[in-house]
């Protein structure tokens, strides 16, 4: 059974499936190493999760999967968020900007594309964007 059917409730939920896609992100290449943990530690306390819930994620046995959402809207949901939770120590890091990079590619963004979107998605949450940003952003 995925972790994500064991919370009941929604904002719960959504904070320990993203976590869990993040660890699982951060173990594709093997064992999880102290600077991933590091950073591991960090989206952990940013999304509330429970000592229990990161040792259950954390289990080799236990590998979730990454869950793509077919729509592109929905996608971009998630990712948004994602950076509402991130942020809300006002603060990003690159490493942890490098693992949101790959969260956005494991959501099924184009390789190409995760990175601009990343670096327009922090500019947009961190309010550090250009006139012509904000005059589209407003117009719509």
């Amino acid at each position: 059974m995925p972790i994500i059917d064991l919370y009941e409730h929604g904002e719960k939920k959504r904070n320990l499936a993203h976590f869990a896609t993040l660890a699982s992100l951060a173990a594709v290449d093997g064992a999880i190493n102290p600077k991933e943990k590091a950073i591991l530690d960090k989206f952990a306390a940013k999304l509330n999760i429970t000592e229990s819930e990161y040792k259950e994620v954390m289990k080799k046995e236990n590998k979730y999967p990454i869950e793509t959402p077919h729509s592109g809207e929905k996608r971009y949901k998630r990712l948004y968020d994602f950076f509402k939770i991130i942020f809300v120590d006002h603060d990003i890091d690159e490493e942890e900007r490098i693992l949101v990079e790959k969260y956005a590619i494991g959501l099924g963004f184009p390789t190409k594309s995760a990175s601009e979107i990343i670096d327009k998605s922090i500019a947009i949450f961190t309010g550090k964007f250009d006139f012509e940003d904000y005059y589209e952003l407003v117009q719509k």
